[in-house]
């Protein structure tokens, strides 16, 4: 799924990246918990959260992920937001909570982690 379909499935707002919306990811995690991101993640992602600080930069960074959407309008404070820079990764923001919006994500055919289907 390109990350402009992301951003127009969930009404997001892109923080950064817009150079990225042609991007692919090819599954998606849903996780206020990076531990669970950690163990679970795997091939690129995007991360879909509501915990807004700089560690959910840095681990979707060791995971190779390319986009993070922040959910509940969370918004990422200006040192996420260039460090997401720096590591060339999408960051967009949405009003949907989280379950909303992984779910809106799946039935548009975007898999959960685990389940990766490469076209």
């Amino acid at each position: 799924m390109k990350i402009s379909t992301i951003r127009d499935l969930l009404d997001a707002k892109i923080v950064c990246g817009e150079d990225m919306l042609d991007d692919d990811v090819f599954s998606a995690c849903g996780s206020d918990m990076m531990s669970d991101v950690l163990a679970y993640v795997k091939d690129q992602a995007v991360l879909l959260t509501g915990l807004v600080n700089s560690q959910v930069i840095r681990t979707a960074e060791m995971m190779d992920m390319v986009c993070i959407v922040f959910v509940r309008s969370k918004q990422p404070t200006r040192e996420m937001i260039d460090l997401a820079r720096d590591h060339g990764m999408a960051v967009l923001t949405t009003d949907m909570r989280l379950y909303e919006a992984c779910g809106k994500l799946y039935v548009n055919g975007l898999v959960g982690n685990g389940t990766v289907k490469h076209e």
